[in-house]
């Protein structure tokens, strides 16, 4: 059986289940990894030290620059201070999971 992606169409955007990496040597998207409860994330490494949002802040820009959206069409959902992390983002949900299936 196939994974799961690690995104969820909603009706006006997707949710994407995130697991952070912050302190990295450079900002990237890594691809998808399944976890071994079955659940599957997209991996996230930033340079960014989590304090007062700044690696939140930097994985925003992250997903923005890489999917071509606004940043403010990123919301953190949960996950403030934990490196798993639930984002949601506004749009075209088939232009985002278009985008997120070449980062994948």
């Amino acid at each position: 059986m196939a994974a799961s992606p690690a995104w969820r169409r909603e009706p006006d955007g997707v949710l994407v289940s995130l697991r952070v990496t912050p302190n990295a040597a450079t900002d990237r998207i890594e691809g998808t990894e399944t976890r071994d409860d079955g659940n599957t994330l997209l991996r996230l490494r930033v340079t960014a030290v989590p304090d007062r949002g700044k690696a939140n802040a930097a994985v925003i820009a992250l997903l923005a620059k890489a999917l071509g959206v606004p940043k403010s069409a990123i919301t953190l959902v949960s996950g403030d201070t934990a490196r798993q992390k639930v984002v949601r983002i506004a749009g075209d949900p088939d232009a985002i999971v278009h985008a997120l299936s070449r980062q994948a």
